[in-house]
This record gives structure tokens, sequence and C-alpha cells, in this order.
């Protein structure tokens, strides 16, 4: 709680908070696997999320957009070990193929951060 205080009171843009947390998502995915990293900066990020006005369902989105694209990042980039293992080719000629796709992730994460709308849409309909 201290922690997320700390960074909510250096009162970053909301865009800034959300490229910083990009960049440590991504950089945590090059050491661990999704899952550790979602347990371990949830609990932080999304009180910080929610402090800069982002929705908690937006935020959960682009939680899982974001380990999704570190899934794809050498060295650990798990996904890539699977796609090794499924065609016997090398871990950098797969991080290669897989460069168009971490690009066009990082497009898509940039566009629902700054229309959030496109993903709200539905849950809200939903929701009433």
């Amino acid at each position: 709680a201290a922690l997320t205080q700390a960074i909510v009171d250096l009162k970053l843009s909301p865009y800034v908070l959300m490229l910083v947390l990009g960049l440590v998502y991504v950089v945590l995915g090059c050491i661990l696997d999704g899952f550790s990293i979602v347990v371990m900066t949830l609990p932080i990020a999304l009180p910080m999320a929610v402090a800069s006005g982002f929705d908690p369902i937006w935020f959960g989105i682009y939680l899982i957009l974001m380990v999704e694209l570190s899934q794809i990042t050498p060295p650990v980039g798990f996904n890539l070990f699977v796609i090794q293992g499924l065609t016997d080719k090398s871990i950098g000629e797969i991080a290669v193929y897989a460069l168009p796709f971490f690009f066009l992730m990082v497009l898509t994460t940039v566009i629902i951060t700054v229309f959030p709308e496109i993903v709200l849409y539905l849950p809200r309909l939903m929701s009433g």
C-alpha cells in the first residue's frame, strides 16, 4: 500500500503510468512466467491504475495483453519455447518470426489505452 501511494503521489500522467507499467511488464516477462507476473504485480498496479482513473475491467484486459506480450520476449519467453518444441526451429528464428506479433500487440495496447471504450463497450452493455 505504501509503494502504491508513493507512486500515486508522483502525480504521473495516466498514460505515462501505463507506459511505465508496460515497460515493467515486458522486463518482468524476460525473467518470469505470466502467472508469477500477475500475482506479483496486481496488488500494486491495480490500485495505481484505478487511482489514475482507469477502469478495473480495462486494466484487467491491459494486464492480460501485457503478460501475453511478455511471453514472446526472449530470453525466457515461454511461448517461444512452446513453438520451438513444436517446430524444431531455433529460438532465435522463432523470436524473429514473433517480432511482427510483438509490434501488433504493442499497437493494440496503445489503441485500447487511448480508446478504452473499445474494451469497455460490451461489459458496460451487459451490466446495464
